[in-house]
């Protein structure tokens, strides 16, 4: 079974504006992570699961709606996913 870790970063963005759909949606995502693994995520369309280049390579994009994102990285000898980011759309590093 997979773990979800959220950076801090990520823990505030949900707990800050982000909608109750997108939450939702985000929970739903974190359910499929920690049962299927990464192969759950991208056998589901919906979730157009993808990764990232350039200054995010090595992290990987979910989508969470036409708008919202989560970004993270998968550290499989851990069996782990670490979620840095639930972002509308905005890929730019901090």
């Amino acid at each position: 079974m997979w773990r979800v870790e959220e950076h801090r970063r990520a823990d505030k963005q949900l707990s800050g504006s982000v909608p109750r759909e997108i939450l939702k949606r985000y929970e739903k995502w974190k359910d499929i992570a920690v049962i299927s693994g990464p192969p759950g995520l991208r056998a589901i369309k919906g979730f157009h699961d993808e990764a990232l280049a350039g200054e995010w390579k090595g992290y990987r994009s979910s989508r969470l709606g036409l708008r919202w994102r989560v970004i993270y990285r998968v550290i499989a000898e851990e069996l782990l996913f670490q979620v840095v980011h639930v972002t509308p759309h905005d890929y730019r590093r901090p």
